[in-house]
C-alpha cells in the first residue's frame, strides 16, 4: 500500500484528484487528507484527514512532517500555493520526497510581477504591467496602459486563484450588475477602485493591459530543465471564478514555451502554466485540474517517479497516450452526514 499525503483537500479539485490517486488501476493507495477547515471535503473523501494551520502559518511545516510521519506517508502532496512556500524551505528534512520545487522557484513564480519580469526577458509573450501600490499609482499606471480608452486590470503581486482581480472598465454598467449580475462581479470603474485605495502605500499590486482570446493552460511534470511529460487544454466556462469546461490540445508552440519557462525557472514536479490568448498571465509550479484518461493517470504518474518507481524517461514516452479533444466537465455534487 502507497500514503499519500495531500495538501489543502478542501480546495475545488480535490474531489477528483483523491478518486484518481485511489483508483490507480495498480495497487491500494491510502490518501490522507489536511485542510485548515474542518468541513473540507476531504474530511469525507479521504482515508484519514487532520485539520492544519494555514500555510502561512510558521507552525505549519512541522505540522505537516509530524502527520506525515504519523500516518507513515511515502510522499507529500502539496494541492494550493499557500502551502508551497512553507514546504518548499524545508523539503530536505523530510524523510519522504516532497513534490514542491524550490523555494527560489516557488518564490519566483509567486511574484507575479517577477513573472512577468522574466517572461519577457525570455521572449514569452506576456501581458505589459506596472508593479504600484496606493490609489494614485494604480491610477497613474492604469492610464499609462491606456485607460479609459481601453479596460486594464489588476490584481495583488501575490496571490492565488483569481483572488483579488479585478477588471477596471469604464463602460461598466453598475445597474446592471446591481439588479442581474450574481455578487463579486470581477468588472468596475477605475474610480470606484480608487475609493477602496490607500492613497499610497498598501497592498502591492500588478496593474496590467487586459489580455483578450481563449483561455488555455498547460499542465505537466518538470524535471527542472524540461517538460517530461504535458499537454495544454482549453479552459473554458467560468463559473465563481473556476474553469469547469477543459479539451486537451495538440499544441507544439505551447509545449516550446511550457519548455523554456520549466528551464528558467527549474520547475522540477507538477506545474500549471495559464495563458489567455497568446500571453501567459500565471506560473503555478504546482498540480492544478487534470483530464484524466484512463491509460494516463498524471498525478499517480508524479507518484511513481518520486518514489523512483518511473523515470524520466519513460514519463517522456508516455506523450503518445496523451489524446487531443480528450474533454473534462467540471459539475456540483454534494455529500451528506449527521453531525
Amino acid at each position: 500500500m502507497t500514503t499519500i499525503l495531500l495538501s489543502a483537500s478542501g480546495s475545488p479539485g480535490s474531489a477528483r484528484l483523491i478518486r484518481a490517486l485511489q483508483e490507480n488501476g495498480e495497487r491500494e493507495v491510502r490518501v490522507v487528507g489536511t485542510d485548515m477547515n474542518p468541513d473540507a471535503i476531504g474530511a469525507h473523501l479521504c482515508d484519514a484527514f487532520h485539520v492544519v494551520p494555514p500555510g502561512s502559518d510558521p507552525a505549519y511545516p512541522e505540522t505537516i512532517r509530524e502527520i506525515a510521519e504519523r500516518e507513515g506517508a511515502d510522499v507529500v502532496l502539496p494541492q494550493s500555493s499557500f502551502d508551497l512556500q512553507a514546504l518548499s524551505g524545508v523539503r530536505e528534512e523530510f524523510s519522504i520526497p516532497v513534490l514542491v520545487s524550490s523555494p527560489d522557484t516557488v518564490h519566483r513564480s509567486n511574484d507575479k510581477a517577477e513573472t512577468y519580469e522574466l517572461l519577457h526577458r525570455i521572449g514569452v509573450p506576456t501581458v505589459d504591467f506596472r508593479r504600484v501600490a496606493g490609489a494614485r499609482q494604480v491610477e497613474a499606471a492604469a492610464r499609462e496602459l491606456g485607460y479609459p480608452d481601453r479596460p486594464v486590470c489588476f490584481k495583488p503581486v501575490f496571490s492565488s486563484g483569481s483572488r483579488g482581480f479585478r477588471i477596471l472598465d469604464p463602460t461598466v454598467d453598475r445597474a446592471h450588475q446591481l439588479l442581474h449580475e450574481r455578487p463579486g462581479s470581477v468588472a468596475m470603474r477605475l474610480e470606484e477602485a480608487l475609493e477602496l485605495l490607500p492613497e499610497e502605500g498598501g497592498t502591492e499590486l500588478l496593474v496590467m493591459e487586459l489580455a483578450s482570446g481563449g483561455e488555455r493552460t498547460i499542465d505537466g511534470i518538470a524535471d527542472g530543465t524540461r517538460v517530461v511529460l504535458g499537454h495544454p487544454k482549453t479552459r473554458e466556462a467560468m463559473r465563481a471564478g473556476l474553469a469547469m469546461y477543459f479539451v486537451t490540445l495538440q499544441n507544439d508552440w505551447l509545449m516550446e514555451i511550457a519548455d523554456r519557462i520549466v528551464r528558467e525557472l527549474e520547475i522540477e514536479w507538477f506545474f500549471n502554466i495559464q495563458l489567455v490568448g497568446d500571453a501567459v498571465i500565471e506560473i503555478n509550479p504546482r498540480i492544478s485540474t487534470v483530464v484524466y484518461q484512463e491509460d494516463l493517470n498524471l498525478p499517480w504518474l508524479g507518484v511513481k517517479r518520486a518514489l523512483g518507481e518511473i523515470s524520466d524517461d519513460e514519463l517522456v514516452s508516455l506523450s503518445s497516450r496523451i489524446r487531443p479533444g480528450r474533454t473534462a466537465l467540471r459539475y456540483f455534487d454534494q455529500v451528506e452526514w449527521d453531525q
